[in-house]
């Protein structure tokens, strides 16, 4: 079922939906700025560096060009998380095709702090960044889809196709690695 409110406005997206469909372009805008910044987090922890509001926008160009299809067997985030990492998917493969790669930029941690506490919290970044860089393709995605998304087991396993028993056990496996890691 579609369900949630999460931000901007009292209606549920099962709501929202449907002022879209009865011609409410507005219903539509409050789709996007509800869920554009979960996709966007999403998209930069699986690795995406260029263009993330552009795969955003094409998220949601598929999603309302073929909302007739959506089931509602789970939320709308959900499905918009689907919908973009097949995007990200066709993308890398495109670009495998091409032998094309992209150089990955650093990004810098900010803080209001003294240089200390700055040169602190970037090590911390890094090493946090090295942590989950070293999982694998599945693990990393997973771990980012619950730990920066707050999916349940079950909208994971349905974004990556998996069941929910091994979305568990992969995001486990990744907390283990993670933490292996920072302890070393």
């Amino acid at each position: 079922m579609i369900s949630g409110t999460h931000g901007g406005g009292d209606d549920t997206d099962r709501e929202l939906v449907a002022r879209w469909q009865a011609g409410d372009s507005r219903a539509a805008t409050v789709l996007v700025d509800r869920h554009a910044a979960a996709l966007a987090r999403f998209a930069a922890s699986s690795g995406e560096r260029d263009e993330i509001e552009e795969l955003v926008q094409d998220t949601f160009v598929r999603a309302f060009s073929s909302l007739e299809s959506f089931r509602g067997d789970s939320s709308l985030r959900t499905w918009l998380f689907t919908i973009e990492r097949r995007l990200m998917l066709d993308r890398r493969r495109a670009e495998r095709r091409q032998r094309f790669t992209v150089p990955i930029e650093d990004v810098e941690p900010a803080t209001a702090y003294d240089a200390l506490d700055a040169l602190l919290a970037a090590e911390a970044g890094d090493r946090v960044r090295q942590a989950v860089d070293a999982l694998s393709p599945m693990q990393r995605e997973i771990f980012m889809l619950r730990v920066d998304s707050g999916l349940s087991y079950r909208d994971i396993a349905e974004v990556v196709g998996s069941t929910e028993g091994a979305a568990r056990v992969h995001y486990h496996n990744a907390m283990h690695a993670v933490k292996e890691f920072l302890n070393d």
